[in-house]
Parts: structure tokens; sequence; C-alpha cells
């Protein structure tokens, strides 16, 4: 049995959590409130057991902890709830897959990540950001605007020009299909499973089709590539075909190529757009943090668009995005299986348990972070106090460190800063704005705003 730092074989007890008597109003967070689920547990501990019905998760919730399951002991803790469910549309890819098979994944498409070559597609970033922008501004007197859709249809196409050199703009269904994806996925998690796959339930219909859909994308964009290849590509798609091609099985090629592109499509957009519909509606909140952001953005760019150098410039904007991330990180949850016994912080942690880190409370404990409830991007200014490393994982953390976080990174400061620059975003009154987790942690039924010119 591994061990914990410091801990002893023999530890065999159990972490505090909610009673037995409280199980009727945690199943009824699971289906409608996870965040409340994950914030109300982290009061009893930085290791607690909620017990569900049949099944108990073992939420860790301090950065020691975080590291441990992570990194120091990764090993032992392969991909959990909800990722499960997500791999019958998904299938094994690297989102979902683990051990030599994700290591593979992970060797084939990692140098598309380097710093070198995400430097140089900073330019292809500013033109699609300085497009949206003009979009926008040409609608500000036309009213509300749902920027949750503006924002997934540019990082689709950020996504598709950087990392696929293809053009995705043909593809519109592919935000409704990934929705359809994430619906089930997580339908099948709060339902522990007991929910046949096969019955023809409307999010089950919905799923089927929206998981034909991105097949059918994946596949397209395979054939157009294989038609007219990129001599000497050294993109995803050109990566990932010139992969299978040395597969000794074509068809499982195939499905690896398949399983891949639909894993990006979903992760490589979803998350960033994610991000920016949080940025906006905290700026919108804050009325002094737009003020700043329009001055720097002024003030560093002038009336050109940003290069890559202007990251380290730009120094406002990114810690906003920072604490847009500390307060609503896109990956939500960090959910693993236990392959074997192990103990944290004293506590026995069965074999096939399900352990969650959860960044959104992780972000939130107070032992780290000052009036964690509130907006301040100066938190994360250079003078900022030092904390451990683990108590702020945006991107995860560990062997599995979110390979996309510098493009991702990148391409939310100059979105802030080419619009702020521009333009100023305010909600539409009695609009509510709600969180809500699914895959990732999203705005609940879209965000309308108004566009005003400066």
């Amino acid at each position: 049995m591994t061990t914990g730092p410091g801990r002893t074989r023999a530890a065999r007890s159990v972490p505090p959590g909610p009673p037995r008597r409280a199980t009727f109003g945690l199943l009824r967070k699971l289906f409608t409130d996870r965040l409340a689920l994950m914030t109300t547990s982290a009061v009893y501990g930085d290791v607690v057991r909620i017990a569900i019905g049949p099944k108990s998760l073992y939420l860790v919730n301090h950065p020691d902890h975080a590291k441990h399951v992570l990194a120091d002991n990764s090993a032992n803790y392969h991909k959990g709830i909800g990722l499960q469910e997500a791999r019958r549309a998904l299938g094994d890819g690297l989102l979902t897959s683990d051990g030599e098979t994700w290591r593979a994944q992970r060797k084939t498409i990692q140098p598309v990540f380097q710093h070198k070559r995400i430097a140089q597609q900073s330019t292809v970033v500013a033109s699609e950001v300085d497009g949206l922008v003009g979009r926008l501004g040409a609608r500000h007197r036309d009213g509300p605007v749902e920027i949750l859709h503006e924002m997934t249809g540019l990082t689709l196409g950020v996504l598709g020009k950087t990392l696929l050199d293809a053009e995705l703009g043909g593809f519109d269904s592919l935000g409704h299909s990934f929705e359809g994806v994430q619906d089930q996925a997580m339908f099948e998690a709060v339902t522990l499973g007991m929910v046949p796959g096969w019955l023809p339930l409307p999010k089950q219909l919905r799923f089927r089709e929206s998981r034909d859909d991105l097949r059918q994308v994946a596949d397209e964009l395979v054939t157009r590539r294989s038609a007219d290849p990129i001599e000497g590509g050294d993109d995803v798609l050109s990566r990932l075909i010139t992969s299978a091609a040395q597969d000794p099985d074509p068809a499982a090629g195939r499905r690896r190529v398949r399983d891949e592109l639909i894993t990006l499509l979903l992760a490589g957009h979803e998350t960033t757009a994610s991000t920016l519909g949080w940025a906006f509606h905290l700026i919108d909140e804050h009325p002094e943090v737009a003020g700043r952001l329009h001055d720097e953005a002024t003030e560093v760019l002038g009336d050109r668009l940003p290069v890559y150098e202007d990251l380290h410039r730009l120094t406002y904007t990114a810690s906003v995005v920072e604490e847009v991330m500390r307060l609503y990180p896109p990956v939500w949850l960090l959910p693993r299986v236990a392959q074997a016994d192990d103990e944290i912080a004293g506590f026995h942690i069965p074999a096939g348990s399900d352990v969650v880190v959860v960044p959104y409370t992780l972000h939130r404990h107070r032992d780290f972070w000052d009036d964690p409830e509130g907006f301040d991007p100066e938190r994360f200014a250079a003078s900022a106090a030092v904390r451990p490393r683990y108590a702020y994982i945006p991107f995860g953390a560990g062997p599995r460190f979110c390979v996309g976080n510098s493009l991702g990174m990148m391409e939310a400061v100059f979105v802030l800063a080419q619009v702020s620059r521009e333009l100023r975003l305010t909600k539409v009154p009695g609009c509510p704005v709600v969180p809500e987790a699914m895959l990732s942690l999203r705005v609940r039924g879209g965000l309308p705003m108004n566009i005003h010119k400066y």
C-alpha cells in the first residue's frame, strides 16, 4: 500500500464528512448544484468522505493533498467520474485515456504546443480577435449579443487555424454537439450509471446525434487533409495522420485519430470560451477593472495588434485572467480513481475509490486566500504574497498538466486587451448569471450583453 508523506501504513481511519442522514440532500445537490455539494462538504476538512447512496467520493482540498494525488502518486490515480462517462463520445482521447495509451498520445501532440511554435501563432490569434472586435463593434446598436456564442465561435476559429491548420467555420453544429455530449456524460455520472444507455430518453437520443455529428466532423477533417496534405506539416492533424499511418491496425489508427480530434475540439475551445464568459461578467461587475484594462491596452498597444512579446507588458490583463480562473476555474473538478489503497493526511483511501480534487473549492480555501470570494486581480501582481504551488491549479497539475495552457492564456489575454481597448460590454438587466458545473464550469443558459464603443 502506498502512503502519504510522513504517514504510516497502518492508518485505517475514515475521513469526516456529511452524515448518512444527509444523503437525500446530497443527491439533490449532485443533480442540481454540484458546486454547492463540494463547497458545503469542504467545511468538514481538507480530506472529506461524501457518501452518496452506494458510492463514496473522497474530496481532497489542500495543496499538499492535491500534489499527492495529481503529481507525487499520480500513477495510482486514473481518470475518474465524469470523464469515464465522456469516453462514450470522446473515446480514448488525451482527456480520457490513461497509461501507455495516454503517454503515446501526449508524445505525438506535445511538440505542437512548444513555446516557439505558440509564439509564432500569436499573429493568427490577434487577427482572429481583431475580427471578433470588428463584428461586436458593428453590432453595438443592435441590442444584446450572446457573448458565449461569440466566444465559442472565436475559440473554435483560433483552434482550427493554430493547432489544426484548418478552417472550422463551416462546422456550425460543433457547439451544440458538445453540449449534448456534456449533458449526457454528467447525467450518467450523477445517476451513478444506473440508467441503461440503450433507453431512448431525450438526453440519450441527443447524445447519439451529437456523437455522430462529432465523428463526422473529425472524419471530414481527416479526409480533407489526406486529400491535400501539407508538406512538412507540424500541426496536430498532420501529426495524428502520420502517426496513425504507422499503426499495424489501420482501423485502430483511424479510431485513434478520430478520438484525439474530438477531444482536442472540445478541450481546446470550451475551457477558453468559458473563461472569457466569466471574465466579461466579472469585468462588468467591477467598472474600475474595466477602466484599468482599457488604459493598459491603450498604453501598451496603441492602435496596433498585439504580438507575443506584449504578454509580458499586459501584466494587469494577465492578472485579471488569472483571477477569473481562480474564482471560476474552467476545469472545476479533477476526478480520479485510486488503483490501489492509499493514505492521505492519515486517512485510508481504499482501492477503487473516487477521489476528487476540486479547484473551485481549493481556490477559495481561506488558509491560502484573503477574501477568497472577492474579485481582486491584484492578488496575482508580481509583488503579491507567495502561496503554495498547488493552491492554484486552473490548468491541472502533475504529468497531466494541460498541454494547451500557454495558448489558452495568450488567447484570453489578447481577447481582453483587444476588446477592452475598443469596447465596453455590459450585462442585460434581469438576466441572472449562474454557474453550471458540467465537464467545464460554464454560464448556464448563455450570457447576453450590450456592446458600447469607447
